[in-house]
């Protein structure tokens, strides 16, 4: 079953890659360090709030992966 309300956004700060995976059916965001360790994991929201906080990323030019593409050639 294909999961379409999965989304990757991945970005870099202070020297770091930090990667965050939102699911609009599950209702959780979930943000990873490069060593893929759970920085924030929250769950639990409505497909609203995961709505708003995907909006919040893409305005501070957090790139989005497409489902096929290899993570590192956006950085």
């Amino acid at each position: 079953m294909a999961q379409h309300d999965i989304k990757i956004w991945i970005w870099v700060q202070n020297y770091r890659i930090l990667k965050a995976i939102s699911n609009k059916e599950a209702g959780t965001l979930t943000i990873y360090d490069e060593y893929d360790n759970i920085l924030i994991r929250r769950i639990g929201l409505s497909k609203q709030q995961v709505k708003t906080l995907e909006t919040l990323l893409s305005t501070f030019n957090v790139k989005r992966l497409d489902n096929n593409s290899e993570p590192y050639t956006y950085l």
